[in-house]
């Protein structure tokens, strides 16, 4: 649920004394202050810690066979010794224990593994209540999934008003690609979502952790059942290093003042524990480090890891710069974008060689033969009020039969990038724009992005236009597809949208509209706007009552001083039925085109799937369901919908509770992904799970997505208007993986901004009080969804004043007692039961160290809060 994902307390800085960023659960490899790990490699016997990989022969030998298995890794956030990799068969995941096993690979790699002997697989206890079997890493839900055509925009200083309401970037129009990020903890065998898992590192590592509850297996083996063991592995190959092993961070003096290490390295301790602490040569650092090191506590370093030695517990490093001090918001947020790769430098000059010279620019006279002229038509565009890349503008003319002509018309990028040029290989190196809560970091020139492409209005732009006859019900009794000229008429924010809806009678006053252009009435533009709304409504019906899941996450809004760039304050950002109008259209258009071209190039398409749930997780969701009476199906996509849609009041209880069920729902849902159609023998793996559809591509932001460039050329080879695509299936699905690797990193990228921004309000404005619902019960902590910001985290017990806590299960369902010390000592200590879906009150508060902040529990009665109610009323 919370957009904001559970890494909200972003980057603990410093690992804590005595955690290691490398030992392994069994102690293996030493820490960078451990002194005999280090003399022991100074003198000269160097013993290897890790294995030689195979050679690329015995693994493809070994992946043909079926002896070894590839996947994605995923090391866990919040206890770095555990990684998973997914499972091929959609199982439970496949865990590697510790970092030997590991074998050098960082997060995201792609890896090849090796099964261990069963008898070191990991026992899972049946009973244990603080299990983790699953990967517990940052959570991706198709964004039809999750609306989003949420505002995109930087800071302007806007002379009437000295603040600036920035949304939080979600970069969606079509509402595909859901977010959600929560780790899951499994109570009593079965999945359920913990928090606060920030990529950045490990969650309050001096935070009591209770004891690993997973142990090697010195049982027989026959005596388990086949629930309580997971297959556990050991990497033997890395693909490919998809992380960027780039890593913000701190530089330290080694320990061991009289090593030879000493004289040549500081250690680098990067702030993300999943990265091995590294050796930077001191000619890297600043010439003062050595005799000043306190001067650089605070300072962030950007450090590249150049090798990792089979016999090192430590990476070796370059470092890459300085960025600054650690918590400021420019610092930290360079670092976040070079952790994932994201190109943010400026464009080169044979890339801006590409961009038509002579400005201002004009549509060529012959481009005006090639196209269908629609500059007379009213046609407009709705976009976040600050969002200066306008990729996709409306119109609906009213037929004399009573039904409507509806255009949704894309800008022509492909028009601007021409293939092949330098221009298109740096858009399709970057593949996507990324969204920052404070900026923007395009993939194409803000020349195009900002001006020539974007349809701004009483300007003639080139388009790509799709086209309807569109009876009142939404139902399509014909479709063109073709190349146009458009002059939007006005632009149009959500907001003026929306109170053109709520106001279906009555004329908004010229002063609340944005300037129309004198060919077209304010009354005209408000009764196309209504008239696509009721085909919205009907459309958005008729999906739903097909099958179409939806998961709507909680999404953080920020206001920002336009001054100081600091974040005021922040509100959930509100879904509404302007957004939805939108988003309608955006997928009708999606799914035409996938249809369009999957018909023309059934080998050569270029479209977007949606796997169903894992099928583990799913599992699991279900049977707490079960535990917890409440009546969810889960057979399909829509039952899940109408499941979560028809389950729950509308009272604030049951709300709440909708909120974290939901939060749960997304915890199996996989990615939806690009591939090319010639690369899939099966065509029921082309479906699209959450919007349950045959076919489905992207084509309405090719402004800030590469993948909608592609899918533009391939639709104007459909129509004849250039030659048809050379490019072999392969070759495209080189491009699709790389689309979806971007995609992924500037997600990340994007939550862990809003987690930034968060942090430093935290810090700035707070304490900050909030209600909240417990989503797991632990036995020294539980898990809650803050509410008011829809951020998850962790309550510690050992954090609260309490005389004593006591763990217990009633039936299956887990169980905190929390004993209140009194506030005096005249009073009875107050009890307090803490279950899944109790309501509670949290504050969270900034910790001494930059960008962290903790929730406590507000104790009962301090100001009366209702509790869960009885579950049959609910």
């Amino acid at each position: 649920m919370s957009h904001p994902d559970c890494r909200l307390n972003l980057r603990p800085l410093g690992t804590p004394r005595g955690v290691s960023s490398v030992v392994g659960p069994h102690g293996v490899g030493a820490s960078p202050g451990d002194k005999k790990a280090k003399s022991k490699s100074v003198r000269g016997k160097k013993k290897s810690i890790f294995e030689t990989y195979m050679s690329k022969e015995d693994v493809s030998e070994g992946l043909k066979r079926g002896t070894l298995i590839q996947g994605v890794l995923r090391i866990n956030p919040k206890k770095f010794h555990e990684a998973f990799i997914p499972s091929p068969d959609g199982d439970r995941d496949i865990f590697i224990d510790g970092v030997v096993a590991r074998n050098r690979a960082l997060n995201g790699d792609l890896v090849v593994v090796k099964l261990l002997p069963e008898e070191q697989w990991k026992v899972i206890k049946p009973e244990s209540n603080d299990k983790e079997t699953e990967g517990t890493d940052e959570l991706d839900l198709p964004e039809e999934l999750c609306g989003s055509h949420l505002p995109q925009q930087s800071v302007k200083g806007y002379n009437d008003s000295p603040d600036v309401i920035i949304e939080a970037q979600f970069d969606d129009s079509d509402s595909e690609d859901g977010h959600g990020n929560t780790q899951n903890v499994l109570v009593d065998g079965v999945q359920k979502l913990s928090v606060c898992v920030h990529d950045k590192g490990k969650e309050d590592a001096d935070a009591p952790v209770t004891k690993d509850e997973s142990t090697s297996m010195s049982q027989d083996t026959r005596v388990l059942s086949e629930k309580s063991l997971q297959r556990s592995a050991k990497v033997v190959y890395i693909l490919d290093k998809k992380h960027s092993r780039a890593a913000t961070g701190f530089l330290k003096l080694l320990a061991d003042k009289n090593s030879e290490l000493f004289r040549k390295y500081a250690l680098f301790s990067p702030s993300d524990h999943r990265v091995p602490r590294i050796y930077v040569p001191l000619k890297d650092c600043p010439q003062d480090f050595v005799t000043r090191p306190k001067d650089y506590a605070n300072t962030l370093f950007i450090c590249r890891i150049v090798d990792w030695k089979e016999d090192s517990n430590f990476a070796l490093g370059h470092l890459a710069k300085s960025l600054g001090q650690a918590g400021e918001i420019e610092p930290e947020t360079e670092g976040i974008l070079t952790e994932y790769g994201v190109d943010f430098s400026e464009f080169s000059s044979e890339v801006l060689d590409c961009l038509p010279q002579g400005l201002p620019w004009t549509i060529p006279p012959e481009e005006f033969s090639k196209r269908r002229d629609l500059r007379k038509d009213c046609i407009f565009t709705i976009d976040p009020s600050t969002a200066r890349d306008l990729d996709d503008a409306l119109s609906c003319k009213p037929l004399a039969d009573g039904n409507f002509e509806v255009g949704v018309h894309i800008a022509d990028v492909s028009y601007f990038v021409p293939e092949g040029s330098p221009l298109d290989k740096v858009a399709a190196e970057r593949a996507t724009s990324v969204y920052l809560v404070q900026k923007v970091v395009p993939m194409l020139p803000r020349l195009l992005c900002e001006e020539l492409c974007s349809l701004h209005p009483m300007t003639d732009k080139l388009t790509f236009s799709v086209i309807w006859t569109l009876t009142p019900e939404g139902k399509i009794l014909g479709e063109w597809f073709g190349r146009t000229i458009i002059r939007s008429c006005t632009k149009l924010s959500y907001e003026h949208a929306q109170s053109m809806i709520e106001s279906p009678t009555k004329k908004i006053p010229e002063k609340e509209l944005p300037p129309i252009s004198p060919e077209h009435t304010s009354e005209e533009v408000h009764q196309a706007v209504l008239n696509l709304h009721g085909i919205a409504k009907e459309l958005r019906k008729q999906r739903f009552v097909d099958g179409a899941l939806r998961l709507d996450q909680l999404k953080l809004a920020f206001t920002l001083d336009h001054e100081t760039g600091l974040p005021q304050g922040c509100h959930i950002y509100e879904y509404r039925d302007s957004n939805k109008l939108v988003e309608e259209f955006m997928l009708l258009a999606n799914m035409a085109v996938a249809h369009k071209t999957y018909r023309a190039f059934p080998e050569r398409a270029l479209l977007r799937r949606h796997p169903p749930p894992q099928t583990k997780m799913l599992n699991d969701l279900m049977e707490f369901c079960d535990q917890m009476g409440l009546p969810m199906d889960f057979s399909s996509a829509g039952a899940l919908n109408k499941s979560l849609t028809k389950t729950f009041g509308d009272d604030k209880y049951s709300l709440a509770r909708k909120e974290v069920l939901t939060n749960m729902c997304s915890r199996p849902m996989q990615m939806a992904l690009y591939f090319c159609s010639g690369t899939l023998r099966d065509q029921a793996q082309f479906r699209h799970y959450a919007l349950n559809v045959p076919l489905y591509t992207h084509f309405t932001s090719p402004i800030r997505r590469f993948a909608d460039v592609l899918v533009h050329r391939l639709l104007a080879a459909t129509l004849g208007y250039r030659e048809r695509p050379d490019l072999e299936p392969d070759a495209l699905q080189k491009q699709a993986d790389h689309c979806n690797d971007r995609r992924m990193a500037s997600k990340r990228v994007q939550e862990l901004s809003t987690g930034l921004f968060f942090a430093i309000l935290v810090k700035e404005s707070g304490p900050l009080e909030s209600e909240a619902m417990v989503l797991g019960v632990l036995n020294q902590a539980f898990d809650v969804l803050v509410l008011r910001y829809g951020v998850q985290k962790r309550v510690y017990c050992n954090a609260l004043p309490l005389r004593s806590h006591h763990f217990q299960r009633v039936g299956k369902k887990p169980e905190l007692t929390l004993v209140w010390e009194p506030e005096d000592l005249e009073q009875e200590p107050v009890q307090q039961v803490v279950t899944i879906f109790s309501l509670v009150e949290v504050v969270l508060r900034a910790e001494t160290s930059a960008l962290k902040y903790s929730a406590i529990l507000k104790r009962p009665g301090s100001e009366g809060l209702p509790g869960p109610k009885d579950e049959e009323e609910a």
